[in-house]
């Protein structure tokens, strides 16, 4: 890995003009680094002991369909239409079967419906011939699946199976260089960065732990800085708002203003808070 090169660590106001996508340059020494992001892993394992995946599933055929689905757009919509999805198709075989035309009319909501309806066809069809129908439990099998790269691949395999993997969204890659863990754009090379950083162990949970945290406060546009547990840490501190009471304005889902009970009750109920979420976007349909 690489090891950024010239502006600080810990805390400090971003360069000035530094655009928020852009990743963080620092003269820390591999081991500062590793040091400084475990640092940050912390703070986020005590800002979220209930991070999960967001997205609804029972088995790992749905999680599969369902991540294929939450490209280009949010697990919120995706959850929306799962649901009838696979009380209509709830397993490969079904699927493989399905009519293309109803299956495009369910996924319809999620976008880029039509390639993901040939994807999804593909997918099951592969899964029914080479696998009898079966998701396989090796990364070398899934990303060979039409539809599914290693973001997906590792989604996968680290919550339906146990396996750790680091899973490279959108929200993950932006903090990833906001925290100056690389420079990198390529998803690939980014989680081959962090990968450095941490021990294989903690991969999944700090996937679940980084994306909340880019949903919820460091947000792409307007980063919740003087919300943020990690700010003496992070050296995009500055980026964001760092007003305390204008920042905390600015945070989302459990955290936003308004959402103190549901965020107590995931606090207290942490191996349940998939469950709970799921009740809660019920009750707000």
């Amino acid at each position: 890995m690489a090891v950024p090169r010239a502006a600080k660590a810990g805390g400090k106001p971003a360069p000035a003009g530094q655009a928020a996508g852009m990743p963080v340059v620092s003269s820390e020494s591999l081991l500062a680094l590793k040091r400084r992001a475990r640092r940050i892993n912390r703070a986020l394992a005590e800002k979220y002991p209930y991070a999960h995946a967001e997205l609804d599933f029972t088995n790992p055929f749905e999680l599969l369909v369902a991540t294929v689905l939450s490209a280009q757009t949010t697990d919120v919509t995706v959850n929306q239409i799962t649901p009838l999805l696979f009380a209509r198709y709830p397993d490969a075989r079904a699927m493989a079967e399905a009519d293309p035309a109803t299956l495009e009319e369910i996924i319809k909501p999620t976008g880029f419906f039509r390639a993901k309806s040939r994807n999804l066809l593909a997918l099951a069809t592969r899964l029914v011939d080479d696998y009898d129908g079966v998701v396989p439990g090796r990364i070398e099998d899934l990303v060979t699946l039409p539809g599914v790269g290693r973001k997906t691949a590792n989604v996968v395999l680290g919550n339906a199976f146990g396996i750790p993997g680091i899973t490279v969204d959108t929200h993950f890659g932006r903090l990833a260089r906001r925290f100056g863990w690389t420079q990198s754009e390529d998803p690939v090379q980014i989680e081959a960065d962090v990968a450095e950083l941490f021990e294989p162990r903690d991969w999944t949970m700090l996937s679940h732990r980084v994306v909340f945290h880019g949903r919820r406060v460091c947000h792409s546009r307007k980063p919740a800085c003087g919300a943020c547990p990690v700010a003496n840490w992070c050296p995009s501190y500055g980026l964001g708002e760092t007003d305390p009471a204008k920042a905390a304005k600015l945070l989302k889902y459990e955290l936003a203003p308004g959402s103190e009970a549901l965020l107590a009750e995931l606090l207290a109920n942490t191996e349940r808070a998939a469950e709970i979420r799921m009740a809660s976007r019920k009750r707000t349909l």
